[in-house]
């Protein structure tokens, strides 16, 4: 990949009016092919628009340390990030941080005050922290902890599944001990209210 094509194909986005546009250069073009050409994402795809730039760094050194090792990372992201080099993945992650969020609105409204309810106190009785106290009061995010507000219910729903079954998403997350700790019940709801969460 020639490093002057992907300076110029992030230029030219970045001046154009909104990013749902034709874009030139390898390593994004790559990314909309599963991640949509807004970056909002797709029901096994997460949104990039918006995200933690540290974040999404983070990740992208776990795909290609291969710490992250839950299905979809294995087929898809290993071998997307593979010639991708520390200053790539950083420029991809300013450009993509950039992008206005639109929320997924695809969960269940039913479950959102028992979402929101697990999100901002946890559950108390099964040792559980609120969401809240890593990932913000409006699920924002901080640094290297993701945005999560507005992500597909599918996406938040197979992640926390597949923690539970003890896949990782990088070294030293709590998150398979979280998610272990979650019923069924309170997976479909916390990912109903994220996916409502501006």
């Amino acid at each position: 990949m020639k490093r002057i094509g992907l300076k110029t194909a992030l230029l030219a986005m970045l001046a154009c009016i909104g990013p749902a546009v034709a874009w030139d250069g390898a390593s994004v073009r790559n990314c909309t092919w599963c991640h949509g050409t807004s970056a909002q994402g797709y029901t096994v795809a997460p949104r990039l628009a918006g995200q933690r730039p540290a974040y999404l760094e983070s990740q992208m050194r776990s795909f290609r340390d291969h710490s992250r090792d839950n299905p979809f990372s294995k087929q898809y992201m290993w071998g997307a990030v593979a010639a991708l080099d520390s200053r790539d993945a950083r420029d991809l992650a300013a450009y993509f941080a950039t992008i206005p969020p639109r929320p997924a609105n695809d969960g269940d409204r039913n479950l959102m005050a028992k979402g929101k309810a697990i999100y901002m106190e946890g559950i108390p009785e099964a040792n559980i922290a609120s969401c809240y106290a890593c990932h913000g009061p409006n699920a924002e995010g901080v640094r290297e902890i993701p945005r999560l507000g507005g992500l597909a219910y599918f996406y938040v729903k197979a992640r926390l599944e597949q923690w539970g079954q003890g896949y990782h998403s990088g070294m030293g997350t709590p998150m398979p001990v979280v998610a272990r700790s979650l019923g069924p019940n309170e997976i479909e709801a916390l990912a109903s209210y994220l996916s409502f969460v501006r």
